[in-house]
């Protein structure tokens, strides 16, 4: 075999095996986590959502907490209980230093557009 062949095997192999874990990581996520409803939230949170103000533009934490890390404040990090949280919103008494999160941010999202975020928020922290 020469060098290009043997270059493209390589190539090829290292192609499969990560559309492998791509295709299984997305099999594992709950049914309303798809790549389109997490580019749908991700415009959310940065933009009409508000998210971004409290969670940071990298939903590492500032004034909200650390969306990224896994380590859930309330809950258990299942897409269902962010879809919760996201619409009820978190008490001044249950929130992270004392500053509550308004139903839906404080924004005017729909529904629709809460599960949106929860997707994309499911989606940082379960990579």
């Amino acid at each position: 075999m020469d060098y290009r062949t043997r270059l493209g095997l390589v190539v090829a192999v290292a192609a499969l095996v990560g559309t492998r874990q791509a295709v299984a990581q997305e099999a594992s996520a709950p049914a309303g986590v798809t790549p389109a409803a997490i580019a749908t939230g991700d415009t959310i949170f940065h933009k009409s959502g508000l998210c971004y103000a409290c969670h940071g533009t990298n939903a590492e934490g500032g004034v909200g907490p650390n969306l990224t890390d896994g380590e859930w404040l309330h809950g258990d990090g299942s897409y269902d209980t962010i879809v919760a949280t996201v619409t009820t919103g978190v008490p001044a008494d249950k929130a992270k230093k004392g500053i509550p999160m308004p139903p839906k941010g404080g924004s005017s999202i729909t529904d629709e557009e809460v599960k949106a975020v929860a997707a994309y928020v499911y989606s940082l922290s379960h990579k």
